[in-house]
């Protein structure tokens, strides 16, 4: 007689420290799963605590509240008698703290793995936490025997053929992987090498979701033993994925395909201002709009995530904005719908040049003067936020957070940053994107030279390679690690090399201080970027 097992995927959105929350949230799938006659529920990794819970895990009470939850789960399970449920969580065990998955069945806890390989790279500091352990677990349903491996174990050979070696036939793993750019071919490339080498099938659940700078973006799958691709869940959004296996084999179902880089892109940022918004209860976003691009696709991408009654959009012009930002901001606000209103700031920036008139008297006009207008208009937007209660939303890029081409207490001053790991070069296709699905983005902003306009006849490109060039350098120096000469061996001119690499140095006090924004890259500036500012090294070789 053949086994034939029914399993859902449980690809949630939790919140971190929300216990009861996320229990919920489980519990809602439970019934879902229950009722489409599932046998076993997968949620993701830390599906009880959110993830990463960082140096929560340090604390006892975190712990004693976790615990408290899986057992209130395991007693609200119990109405769905016959479901196993496999909930991730912090488990801490003969003084020792380890990143466990359980199940649950009947109203109890009938078993615990605890994750092996520890990730401690990039946005992972696992190892500051967690213990490793080496004991797998298998688990038998319906003539069907399942091991449990979570996310880092699988991008090993060592855990999964542990759980094949104890008598596997499939292989159900908790994921909290957060996107970058290339993610989910990577995935498949790594599930392949690791888990497919010892025949097994593989059931993926990712987490979805907005956490601080962080990302999820789900996309859950199945693979089978010959690592090909059978089943596929939405990307960046929750979702209930029903897999039936017959004999341990995976049956084909439902691949829903990922759009271009841009779609991919585009929809982590509005998944990321909507969550950083709603977990954090802030009643809505407000953003300083220039007429220039950056600042347009934040507006696009709040009105998306948000709503156009949560989004305020302030023009602060000064004498050197030039008449076409007018008009552009008030064609995108008003194709948007959203609440716009315009702050001139030369009475202020008058004000504050009369009170330092002594101080600069006989010296040259530079970027004092340039900063003080960028600073002008961050104390408003700041001064709105206060008053109203909603987050200023920065829209810097990452090119500028690169090279320092933004204002400390000006441009920079908010609560989150959009577009911080958004390249000038995206920013651009970005637009595009958003234009091609709706055009809300003027078409002059977009194809006109961009500028601060802090000065006369301003424009980016006075003191910056073409952007390009600079792209094609913080890419090569930042996210790949090349070394100066190995990035003018690709044939750039060394000059601007050098130039872009001291930049870089000597601007990170700036973004030491700079609000936390989205992650779309594999490195941005944030969690994964951990460099001194007092620093003396050259990287000259």
């Amino acid at each position: 007689m053949s086994s034939r097992v029914r399993v859902a995927v449980a690809q949630i959105n939790c919140t971190v420290g929300d216990l009861e929350g996320n229990g919920k949230r489980i519990l809602d799938m439970a019934a879902q799963a229950a009722a489409a006659g599932a046998d076993l529920l997968l949620t993701p990794e830390l599906s009880i605590t959110g993830y990463p819970p960082e140096d929560l895990l340090l604390r006892r009470s975190f712990y004693a509240a976790t615990d408290r939850a899986l057992s209130d789960l395991a007693a609200r399970l119990l109405q769905f008698s016959e479901l196993r449920v496999i909930v991730g969580h912090p488990h801490a065990r003969e003084g020792q703290r380890f990143n466990a998955a359980s199940v649950l069945h009947q109203g109890m806890v009938t078993g615990t793995y605890c994750k092996h390989d520890l990730p401690n790279y990039d946005v992972f500091d696992e190892r500051r936490y967690f213990t490793p352990d080496n004991r797998p677990l298998v688990i038998d349903v319906r003539g069907t025997r399942f091991g449990i491996n979570i996310c880092e174990d699988t991008w090993f050979p060592y855990a999964p053929e542990c759980a094949a070696s104890s008598g596997a036939q499939v292989l159900l793993v908790l994921n909290a992987s957060p996107f970058h750019v290339g993610k989910q071919p990577q995935r498949f490339a790594t599930m392949r090498a690791n888990v497919s080498r010892f025949r097994l099938p593989l059931v993926y659940a990712n987490l979805v979701g907005g956490q601080d700078e962080l990302v999820f973006d789900g996309a859950s799958f199945v693979l089978d033993a010959d690592g090909q691709l059978t089943q596929m869940a939405q990307q960046f959004s929750e979702q209930l994925m029903l897999v039936d296996f017959v004999d341990g084999a995976p049956m084909t179902a439902t691949v829903d395909e990922q759009g271009s880089e841009e779609a991919q892109v585009y929809a982590a940022l509005k998944l990321g201002v909507h969550d950083y918004l709603g977990k954090n209860g802030f009643p809505g976003a407000l953003l300083g709009l220039s007429g220039g691009i950056d600042s347009a696709l934040t507006l696009a991408v709040a009105v998306d995530a948000l709503g156009a009654d949560k989004v305020r959009a302030v023009m602060m012009p000064s004498q050197y904005t030039a008449d076409i930002s007018w008009i552009d901001s008030r064609e995108m606000v008003g194709t948007l719908g959203v609440r716009y209103d315009e702050l001139p700031i030369k009475p202020v920036f008058d004000g504050f040049l009369a009170a330092l008139a002594t101080e600069f008297r006989g010296l040259p006009w530079d970027t004092t003067e340039e900063n003080i207008q960028a600073r002008i208009r961050g104390t408003l937007l700041m001064a709105l936020s206060n008053k109203h209660g909603a987050i200023v939303l920065t829209t810097g890029n990452k090119s500028e957070m690169a090279v320092g081409y933004c204002t400390l207490y000006g441009d920079m001053a908010g609560g989150f940053a959009v577009i911080k790991d958004i390249r000038k070069t995206l920013v651009y296709r970005l637009a595009r994107y958003r234009n091609s699905i709706g055009a809300v983005i003027p078409e002059r902003i977009i194809t006109r030279a961009p500028s601060a306009e802090l000065r006369p006849n301003q424009t980016d490109q006075d003191s910056l390679p073409d952007y390009e060039v600079l792209d094609a350098i913080i890419e090569h120096y930042m996210e790949r690690g090349a070394t100066a000469a190995e990035i003018v061996a690709a044939g750039f001119v060394e000059a601007d090399v050098r130039q872009v690499l001291l930049l870089i140095r000597v601007n990170e006090y700036k973004r030491r201080q700079a609000p936390i924004g989205i992650r779309v890259t594999h490195r941005g500036f944030g969690r994964d970027w951990r460099y001194p500012v007092t620093n003396r090294f050259r990287d000259e070789s």
